[in-house]
């Protein structure tokens, strides 16, 4: 495959995954959550690659979903102990962060990770970074990483599909009929952090919580059925991956930047022309009542 093609893929896998676990966050008003666990992973990276003294992906997967939990599992007491969740977030947010950048100056200075590559990721360097896994030929490892993460979440959709529908919408009927709904919950946040960290090295943290978040709040102003949102959300990432790669290239500008800036373009188009709850939609059917 051609360079171009490899940082198309990968973008492209990234918007798939992040688009539609992204879903679930919208529908759960956890948007912000997902902003934080895309930062604090930081120190879930630092920390396998101090213990393990290895960049390998799967110590950074690993490390990734542990501090993922840890973050949404410290916002949820926070917020429980009458703390408001919006400040919850911002304190182990921020906390969690900065942790993780006193590490890398201090234990990571001299390897492939530092706080600018954290924010705005290295996609051009994708098609470089090759491994060899198995009897497949060399790969970059980024497409490895989001092509198993990516394999893992609709996996892990298609089998808790139900669970996952029932506690976004209604998390008290859940538990009423039995959903382990704090399970559930965690298993989310799992499935964000590895989808985060494995879009990390690429398109950096920046990107990720656009992916995250606005192909999924696009889905959701075009359709009121969850299955059709989330197909929605990944054609939407990866339309905004590609349109954003291209405009990058024209501009000669940041690609990570431009997908996330095409990300909230499309949003913006979809907020005002949305057949249903879009704003012009919106206007004319109050223009009708009233006319009533």
């Amino acid at each position: 495959m051609t360079y171009e093609g490899w940082i198309l893929l990968v973008a492209s896998l990234a918007g798939i995954s992040c688009g539609i676990t992204g879903c679930f966050l919208i529908l759960r008003k956890l948007a912000m959550l997902a902003d934080a666990i895309s930062h604090t992973v930081l120190l879930g990276i630092v920390l396998a690659f101090i213990i393990s003294q290895s960049m390998n992906g799967l110590y950074m997967l690993i490390g990734a979903a542990i501090v993922g939990l840890l973050t949404a599992f410290l916002v949820q007491t926070f917020h429980s102990s009458g703390i408001q969740e919006d400040a919850s977030i911002g304190v182990v947010f921020t906390f969690l962060f900065a942790v993780g950048v006193i590490l890398i100056t201090l234990f990571a200075g001299d390897v492939h990770l530092d706080v600018d590559h954290a924010l705005m990721g290295e996609i051009t360097f994708v098609p470089w970074d090759l491994v060899k896994w198995g009897p497949l030929p060399e790969l970059p490892k980024a497409f490895l990483m989001l092509s198993i993460v990516l394999v893992i979440d609709v996996v892990l959709i298609l089998l808790f599909y139900k669970e996952f529908k029932i506690t976004s919408f209604d998390s008290s009927m859940a538990a009423a009929i039995g959903i382990p709904v704090m399970i559930i919950h965690y298993l989310l946040m799992g499935m964000v952090s590895i989808t985060t960290v494995a879009s990390f090295d690429s398109v950096g943290a920046i990107l990720v919580v656009a992916m995250l978040i606005a192909p999924g709040a696009s889905a959701y102003l075009l359709t009121d059925r969850l299955s059709i949102m989330l197909i929605l959300s990944a054609i939407l990432g990866v339309t905004a991956a590609v349109i954003g790669y291209y405009g990058a290239s024209w501009l000669d500008v940041s690609i990570s930047g431009s997908m996330a800036t095409m990300n909230g373009i499309i949003f913006a188009l979809v907020f005002v022309f949305s057949p249903t709850k879009g704003l012009i939609s919106k206007k004319i059917h109050y223009k009708s009542l009233n006319s009533n």
